[in-house]
């Protein structure tokens, strides 16, 4: 059976290799992301892994017996999973590989905006000696935090952020209300989050459903105080909506890793605040992270390739029906 890997911005695939290899199975891999160029060589294949290609259904169409298409990662929006599913072919992922960095992450750039570190480094490299530029600042104790989404990450975040004290809502329609006040935590509506909290934290994958969840009707609910966190996916929140709240004084800033298009252009606004932490989509990233991915790809590539049911797909339901 034939593996082909259309892209990676990995220094190799050697534990790909090792893995897909020892159990019988061909290895090809490529840079490739043009649909006309990637078609010939992904058609006979039997499992396509993909990064950043953009697996189409066009692409998809010339496939003549893939039982599955991986993503190196969470988000699948590259692949087209409905043309899959119309093909019976397996959407996997690996959900858990980096959800300690990403948690980790989103808190940090709580607590820096929290504290308006950036501001007042800034302010300070320029002669300020005080904390003028920071004002107004406030006790975090004192917070609520607004948790959009209750999955693997955010229940992380919630878990590390109740250290300081702060109030904790969640909202996501398909949440364990029993053990989300275990945690702590209060379920609550989307509303409610933007109504009440200091800080919100995204945690949504991006389909048709949450598209510009938060959006311009959003940050005019939100508190002048808040901050807005991004570590799910660009299109959750409505870029330009989220520059108007900012250059208004809708809200007090924002912390972000992913944006609606990327790579992101130089002159994107974001990059320009002083009220605004941008990072370049690398929230996941550690040395353990990587390993841990690409480990969890190739086992997850033999596992079905042997016959068995995948251990994550994002079409499972749709193909069962």
């Amino acid at each position: 059976m034939l593996v082909v890997i259309t892209d990676y911005q990995y220094d190799n695939i050697d534990a790909e290799r090792r893995i897909i290899g020892e159990a019988g199975f061909e290895l090809r891999d490529y840079q490739v992301k043009e649909t006309k160029e990637m078609i010939p060589l992904v058609k006979e294949a039997d499992a396509i892994v993909t990064q950043y290609s953009d697996v189409s259904r066009e692409v998809i169409g010339q496939l003549e017996h893939c039982k599955m298409i991986i993503k190196y990662g969470i988000g699948v929006n590259n692949i087209d999973t409905k043309a899959a599913t119309e093909k019976g072919i397996y959407v996997c992922n690996v959900p858990d590989y980096g959800v300690e960095e990403v948690s980790d992450h989103a808190v940090t750039m709580m607590l820096a905006l929290g504290k308006k570190m950036q501001i007042l480094e800034k302010a300070f490299r320029e002669g300020d000696w005080g904390y003028s530029s920071t004002m107004p600042l406030y006790r975090l104790r004192d917070c609520t935090l607004g948790l959009v989404g209750f999955g693997r990450i955010p229940q992380l975040v919630a878990k590390k952020m109740a250290g300081f004290g702060l109030r904790i809502l969640a909202y996501d329609p398909f949440v364990d209300e029993e053990k989300a006040r275990a945690m702590g935590v209060r379920p609550v509506d989307l509303e409610t989050i933007l109504r009440e909290s200091d800080f919100i934290s995204v945690h949504v994958p991006l389909n048709e459903g949450t598209r510009h969840l938060i959006g311009r009707e959003s940050f005019k609910k939100m508190k002048q105080t808040a901050f807005v966190v991004n570590t799910a996916r660009g299109g959750v929140i409505d870029e330009k909506a989220l520059v108007e709240a900012l250059n208004a004084g809708e809200i007090a800033g924002a912390g972000v890793d992913v944006y609606e298009e990327e790579p992101v252009s130089p002159d994107n606004p974001l990059l320009h605040m002083d009220n605004v932490i941008a990072t370049p989509h690398c929230a996941w990233y550690s040395e353990t992270a990587i390993t841990t991915l690409q480990r969890k790809v190739a086992e997850e590539v033999v596992n079905v390739l042997q016959g068995n049911e995948p251990f994550n797909c994002v079409n499972r339901g749709e193909l069962n029906r």
